[in-house]
Protein backbone atom coordinates (compact mmCIF):
# COMPACT_ATOMS: atom_id res chain seq x y z
CA UNK A 1 0.00 0.00 0.00
CA UNK A 2 2.99 2.60 0.63
CA UNK A 3 4.60 1.88 -2.65
CA UNK A 4 1.02 2.51 -4.63
CA UNK A 5 0.99 5.74 -2.46
CA UNK A 6 4.73 6.99 -2.96
CA UNK A 7 4.07 6.00 -6.83
CA UNK A 8 0.56 8.26 -7.03
CA UNK A 9 2.46 10.98 -5.37
CA UNK A 10 5.69 10.65 -7.62
CA UNK A 11 3.63 10.73 -10.79
CA UNK A 12 1.38 14.06 -9.54
CA UNK A 13 4.94 15.28 -8.53
CA UNK A 14 6.11 15.08 -12.16
CA UNK A 15 3.00 16.48 -13.75
CA UNK A 16 3.07 19.24 -11.64
CA UNK A 17 6.81 19.96 -12.46
CA UNK A 18 6.38 19.29 -16.04
CA UNK A 19 3.39 22.04 -15.93
CA UNK A 20 5.52 24.23 -14.25
CA UNK A 21 8.19 24.21 -16.19
CA UNK A 22 6.06 24.87 -19.16
CA UNK A 23 4.15 27.93 -17.28
CA UNK A 24 8.01 29.62 -16.78
CA UNK A 25 8.55 29.97 -20.32
CA UNK A 26 6.93 32.57 -21.84
CA UNK A 27 3.65 31.83 -23.76
CA UNK A 28 4.93 31.91 -26.94
CA UNK A 29 7.98 29.32 -26.38
CA UNK A 30 5.51 26.73 -24.49
CA UNK A 31 5.12 24.06 -26.47
CA UNK A 32 4.18 21.26 -23.91
CA UNK A 33 6.65 18.80 -24.49
CA UNK A 34 9.91 18.13 -23.15
CA UNK A 35 11.69 16.36 -20.24
CA UNK A 36 11.55 16.93 -16.02
CA UNK A 37 15.06 17.40 -15.17
CA UNK A 38 16.08 16.48 -18.66
CA UNK A 39 15.05 12.59 -17.82
CA UNK A 40 11.43 11.90 -17.60
CA UNK A 41 9.35 13.04 -20.67
CA UNK A 42 6.19 14.61 -20.80
CA UNK A 43 3.55 15.75 -23.12
CA UNK A 44 0.49 17.39 -22.73
CA UNK A 45 -0.33 17.80 -27.14
CA UNK A 46 -3.13 16.23 -28.01
CA UNK A 47 -2.19 12.57 -29.14
CA UNK A 48 -2.36 12.52 -32.77
CA UNK A 49 -2.33 8.65 -34.58
CA UNK A 50 1.07 9.24 -35.84
CA UNK A 51 2.84 9.71 -32.89
CA UNK A 52 0.29 6.86 -31.46
CA UNK A 53 2.16 4.33 -34.04
CA UNK A 54 5.26 6.28 -33.41
CA UNK A 55 5.60 5.73 -29.13
CA UNK A 56 3.77 2.26 -29.30
CA UNK A 57 4.62 0.37 -32.73
CA UNK A 58 7.76 1.39 -34.06
CA UNK A 59 10.56 -1.43 -35.51
CA UNK A 60 13.00 0.86 -36.60
CA UNK A 61 13.25 2.84 -32.88
CA UNK A 62 15.79 0.68 -30.82
CA UNK A 63 13.86 1.24 -27.64
CA UNK A 64 11.49 -0.27 -25.86
CA UNK A 65 10.56 2.07 -23.85
CA UNK A 66 9.45 5.11 -25.59
CA UNK A 67 8.71 8.89 -24.88
CA UNK A 68 5.01 8.79 -23.79
CA UNK A 69 2.11 10.19 -26.44
CA UNK A 70 0.27 11.60 -23.50
CA UNK A 71 1.39 12.86 -20.14
CA UNK A 72 4.23 12.15 -18.29
CA UNK A 73 6.26 9.04 -18.59
CA UNK A 74 6.70 6.48 -20.73
CA UNK A 75 5.24 4.23 -23.28
CA UNK A 76 6.36 0.77 -24.77
CA UNK A 77 7.20 0.11 -28.17
CA UNK A 78 5.63 -3.36 -28.67
CA UNK A 79 6.95 -3.79 -31.87
CA UNK A 80 10.78 -4.30 -30.20
CA UNK A 81 9.00 -6.20 -27.14
CA UNK A 82 7.87 -8.64 -29.81
CA UNK A 83 10.77 -8.96 -31.62
CA UNK A 84 13.18 -9.59 -28.21
CA UNK A 85 10.39 -12.04 -27.58
CA UNK A 86 10.92 -13.72 -30.42
CA UNK A 87 14.70 -13.70 -30.51
CA UNK A 88 14.39 -15.17 -26.93
CA UNK A 89 11.71 -17.99 -28.19
CA UNK A 90 13.98 -19.09 -31.49
CA UNK A 91 17.42 -19.00 -28.88
CA UNK A 92 15.48 -21.52 -26.69
CA UNK A 93 14.04 -23.97 -29.47
CA UNK A 94 16.03 -27.15 -29.26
Amino acid sequence: MKLKKLAKWTGIALVVAAVREELRKPHEQRDWYGRVGGVVPYDFRPPTADRIKDAMWNPQDERIFTDTVFGVGWSINLAKVKEKLAVIGHGTAA
